[in-house]
């Protein structure tokens, strides 16, 4: 099969995610799908946000942030911090808050896993800050853990497709990481 060529213009499949952060002294959740894991020991995470965007600068002033990660649950309410900015809306009035160690993340009772991070660099692209984080404590539902280990599959957490414009659940099962393809290096 040839392959064709397209534009620049793509996306990945992203995972549906709430950055909380302090902006102006009040709590603020955006919707946020360009983030991603970026450093092992220590743990860190890098979160794109676009400049122009009210968030930014509450992550510039308190130098802390924090991930959320609801579950299928929370589709509307994460939808609506993706649509509503904080500048007219108050978008922490849809959770209940809590803090960390930081005391300037703000967190979300009802998402099953929130993740506290403190910034250590702010890399300047072009059109949007990607902000690296440190993870300083992570907390978690007891029922949402397996063996001790987050469990998705128990989240039921969300991705979202760009050029759909649609949430999705998690799927099922297809492989073991690390195993399924140790078959291949295998003489037959």
């Amino acid at each position: 099969m040839k392959k064709i060529t397209l534009n620049n213009d793509f996306y990945l499949p992203m995972p549906v995610t709430l950055v909380g952060m302090k902006v102006k002294g009040k709590p603020n959740f955006c919707a946020v799908g360009w983030i991603t894991r970026v450093n092992y020991k220590p743990a860190m995470i890098a979160v794109a946000l676009y400049k122009t965007h009210y968030s930014p600068a509450g992550i510039k002033e308190n130098k802390t942030f924090s991930i959320c990660i609801p579950g299928a649950d929370l589709v509307k309410q994460a939808d609506y911090c993706g649509i509503a900015s904080g500048k007219r809306a108050d978008k922490s009035k849809l959770f209940t808050i809590f803090y960390g160690k930081t005391k300037t993340a703000p967190m979300i009772k009802e998402c099953p896993i929130n993740i506290e991070c403190k910034l250590y660099k702010t890399v300047d692209l072009p059109d949007d800050y990607l902000f690296i984080g440190k993870v300083i404590s992570i907390y978690a539902d007891r029922k949402y853990l397996t063996n001790g280990k987050v469990d998705y599959k128990k989240i039921n957490s969300f991705i979202y497709t760009i050029p759909e414009g649609i949430y999705s659940k998690l799927g099922k099962k297809i492989g073991d990481a690390y195993s399924i393809g140790r078959t291949l290096g295998k003489k037959q």
